[in-house]
């Protein structure tokens, strides 16, 4: 059994627009900046500070959440993935069929390789029996 977790780029997937993100260092790196760089006749307010804490521990726990997510995103694809070994599938237009013979797993979907060296996107409208 063959099952691997790289990136693949096919002609099938759709194109996404990266979103810019703050990250926790990023949070951090801004967070402690702010506080350098505060007029010092006019220092930040404790409840100003309290409340960037507080911020600061949410982006922290998103941080961790997704992490966890994508955890178990993988899991669950990597149990897909290998219940289709040893399976027949046809591709969504009925053009390409045959038993599966490895898995890859590729950071947009799952690649099905025939025993006749054949690869089958799993798709919506694959057929597996």
């Amino acid at each position: 059994m063959y099952v691997s977790n790289t990136t693949h780029n096919s002609q099938t997937a759709s194109a996404t627009p990266t979103a810019q993100t703050v990250d926790y260092q990023s949070f951090l790196k801004l967070l402690v900046a702010e506080m350098k760089n505060q007029d010092p006749t006019s220092p930040m307010e404790s409840t100003d500070y309290v409340a960037q804490l507080a911020t600061f521990s949410q982006v922290e726990q998103s941080v961790q959440v997704n992490s966890k997510l994508e955890q178990l995103l993988q899991s669950s694809q990597l149990s897909q993935a290998s219940s289709i070994i040893g399976r027949t599938v046809t591709s969504a237009d009925g053009t390409i069929s045959g038993k599966v013979s490895e898995v890859r797993l590729y950071s947009d979907g799952i690649i099905a390789v025939l025993e006749n060296g054949k690869e089958v996107p799993m798709l919506p409208g694959v057929k597996i029996s």
